[in-house]
C-alpha cells in the first residue's frame, strides 16, 4: 500500500511509514499491514531483526488520524473509531512483545500513536530533531497506545508531569523518561541501517553517541515535589506556590487541558506503578478510548485543537478539581462482552 512500504533488506524486516505529507498519521490499513508482516517475519528465520523508521523530515508520526475519529463522531459512527484502536492496540503489543529484535529510529514529532509504534520496540534510537510527547489530555482523551505503562516506568513522578502537561521531549528528555534508548545524528542513520540490514543488532549501541543533556533531569526537585501529591488540583496548588518558571508554565499547561482526562491519567498510571504491564495498560485505556468520543471530552478537544483551532475547548468538567472519582471509574469500568481482546483480529 502507498502509505507503508514493508520489504527484507538483508537480515532486517524493514517497516517504513510513507505518509509524510499527513505527518505519517496511522491509519488503520497502515495498522493491519504493520501486523501482518511483523506475523510473517516472526517465522521466518532469515530475518534477524525488524527496523521501523518513516518518511519525511517533520515526524516519525504525529500519531492517529484524529481528523477521522472526529468526523466519524459527528456522523454517530463509533464503531468504526473503537476498531481502529482495538487493532492498533493490538499491533502496539505485538511490537512491545516481539521474539525479535525491533528498533526503530525516530525523527521530528513522535506522538500518541507514533509513541505506541516506536517506544515499545527493543532499540529506539533518537536524533537532534526528536519530539516526543503524549499530548492526549489536551485534546480530551488519555495517553493511550500502551503511554499509561511507558509514563509509569518514568523515573519518580515524571510520568504524571509528562501526561498531565503534554509536554514535548527532546532527545535527551525521551531517554531519561525511558521512551527512548539511544542517541544518534541522523546524518549517521544510515551507517547504522547498513549494520542493521546485516542482523548487527549490537550495532545501536555501538554507534550511539552520548545523550544530550535533559531538562527533566535537571527538573526532578519540583517535579517530584508537586506530581506525587493525590489529585489535579493539589498537583495545581503545589505548582502555584514555586515561584519560577518551570513550574508555573506546567500549572499552565495542566489548566488548558482537559479535567476527566487528566484524573483518569493520574489513576491509570498510579494503578500500574503498583504492577501490571503493557497489557493492562492496553485494557485499562481501550475503556476509555471506548467512551470518549461518546461521554468524554475527546470530540469537543479535537475540534477545539485540530478542526476549528479556537483553542477554546469546552470541557466537561469546570476545572482540575471538578471531577468526581465517579465519573473516572465510569470511564475506566469493564466492558462487558466489549473488552478489548488483544489476540484476535478486528
Amino acid at each position: 500500500m502507498d502509505e507503508i512500504r514493508t520489504r527484507v533488506d538483508g537480515a532486517a524486516g524493514r517497516i517504513t511509514l510513507a505518509r509524510p505529507d499527513k505527518l505519517n498519521a496511522l491509519t488503520l490499513d497502515m495498522c493491519l499491514e504493520i501486523e501482518r508482516a511483523l506475523d510473517d517475519w516472526a517465522r521466518d528465520d532469515a530475518v534477524a531483526l525488524i527496523l521501523i523508521d518513516a518518511e519525511g523530515d517533520r515526524a516519525f508520526s504525529a500519531g492517529g488520524d484524529l481528523r477521522f475519529m472526529y468526523e466519524s463522531a459527528q456522523s454517530g459512527d463509533f464503531a468504526a473509531p473503537r476498531k481502529f484502536w482495538r487493532n492498533e492496540y493490538r499491533l502496539n503489543l505485538k511490537i512491545a512483545e516481539y521474539p525479535k529484535p525491533v528498533v526503530s529510529l525516530i525523527q521530528g514529532y513522535c506522538m500518541g500513536g507514533g509513541v505506541g509504534i516506536a517506544c515499545h520496540a527493543s532499540h529506539r534510537v533518537v536524533c537532534e530533531t526528536s519530539r516526543l510527547a503524549m499530548p492526549e489530555c489536551s485534546i480530551g482523551l488519555i495517553p493511550d497506545v500502551g503511554g499509561t505503562w511507558l509514563l509509569s516506568q518514568a523515573p519518580g513522578h515524571l510520568g504524571e508531569c509528562l501526561a498531565l502537561t503534554a509536554d514535548r521531549m527532546g532527545p535527551g528528555d525521551a531517554i531519561t523518561a525511558g521512551f527512548a534508548d539511544w542517541y544518534l545524528p541522523r546524518e549517521r542513520w544510515p551507517e547504522l541501517v547498513k549494520k542493521l540490514s546485516r542482523g548487527t543488532v549490537s550495532a545501536v549501541a555501538d554507534l550511539a553517541d552520548p545523550a544530550p543533556a535533559a531538562s527533566l533531569q535537571e527538573d526532578r526537585g519540583w517535579i517530584d515535589t508537586a506530581f506525587s501529591l493525590p489529585g489535579t488540583e493539589r498537583i495545581l496548588a503545589s505548582l502555584d506556590e514555586m515561584e519560577f518558571d518551570a513550574p508555573q508554565r506546567a500549572a499552565a499547561a495542566i489548566r488548558r487541558n482537559a479535567p476527566l482526562s487528566m484524573a483518569a491519567s493520574l489513576t491509570m498510571i498510579r494503578n500500574l506503578r503498583s504492577g501490571g504491564g503493557v497489557d493492562l495498560a492496553l485494557a485499562q485505556e481501550f475503556r476509555f478510548s471506548y467512551r470518549a468520543l461518546l461521554l468524554g471530552d475527546l470530540a469537543e478537544g479535537i475540534r477545539a485543537r485540530i478542526i476549528d483551532r479556537d483553542e477554546r475547548p469546552a470541557w466537561r468538567h469546570d476545572g482540575p478539581g471538578a471531577v468526581p472519582p465517579l465519573h473516572v471509574s465510569e470511564m475506566l469500568a469493564p466492558l462487558g462482552e466489549d473488552e478489548l481482546d488483544l489476540v484476535q483480529p478486528y
